[in-house]
């Protein structure tokens, strides 16, 4: 099976042509982007508001629990079915495969945006309260910025959950990797199925590790606790350089001689 599933990758022509996987990598990152970019409109908003009013905090849990427990394939067939008779254009298609992916996104955006700024530190807001700020200026200029390394946890985990649910998308005749799988089902070609589960699981492992380095690269090192890691480990370079040459380990002339 690994040598069937290297030979369908090694082959040129599947990777040319409207069924090629440059194709279908475009329309599965299109398919993700899409869901991810409207989700995190619609769940950070509101994350950040309830975390910093502590008003609906209820409705986090509530929420995010509910759009869990929503079986995606089932909605989506649904929806599908719903439109097909008022709807003539691929939007019947389109329109509730992005709808299943932007629920599945929204509770860990959500859930991640407002426990940032519930774990902000009390003192914080209390010394940019003490300056004056207003409450949009301590949720924007304080809050914000200490919540950001959960929030982009948040808008990464929603990446990783749309990458691999969009391969469902096939059952309705839209693209992505999914396609691979869909149709290997059909033709009983397992290579095929299984190359479009290893292009899924690489493709999740890429856009992890992209949205790592973005994190790391947006996240202030004070907030991130990199400053802090970075200044302890020159304290204890320091500390054995100076242990080296204590007074205490210096020779004497005697016991040079």
């Amino acid at each position: 099976m690994i040598g069937s599933i290297f030979a369908w990758l090694g082959d040129a022509a599947h990777w040319q042509g409207p069924d090629g996987v440059p194709v279908h990598l475009l329309e599965h990152v299109e398919y993700t982007l899409l869901a991810v970019l409207v989700a995190t409109a619609i769940a950070l908003p509101i994350g950040l508001l309830i975390g910093h009013t502590g008003r609906g905090t209820f409705l986090v849990a509530a929420v995010a629990n509910a759009l869990r427990a929503v079986p995606t394939l089932g909605l989506l067939i649904l929806l599908v079915l719903l439109l097909l008779p008022h709807v003539t254009s691929d939007l019947v298609y389109q329109g509730p495969g992005e709808a299943v992916l932007v629920l599945l996104a929204v509770p860990p955006v959500l859930t991640n945006a407002y426990a940032g700024v519930q774990n902000v530190p009390p003192e914080a807001r209390d010394a940019a309260e003490g300056m004056g700020m207003t409450d949009f200026g301590v949720l924007w200029r304080v809050e914000l910025p200490c919540a950001l390394p959960l929030i982009l946890s948040g808008v990464r985990a929603a990446v990783l959950q749309c990458i691999a649910t969009a391969t469902v998308l096939a059952y309705v005749s839209l693209g992505g990797f999914g396609r691979y799988i869909i149709d290997g089902q059909d033709q009983r070609d397992f290579p095929q199925m299984a190359s479009g589960a290893l292009l899924v699981a690489a493709l999740a492992l890429v856009a992890d590790g992209l949205l790592a380095l973005l994190s790391r690269a947006v996240v202030s090192p004070g907030v991130s606790g990199r400053a802090g890691r970075a200044r302890s480990g020159h304290v204890r370079v320091l500390s054995r350089a100076r242990g080296r040459f204590h007074p205490a380990h210096t020779l004497s002339r005697q016991e040079l001689s």
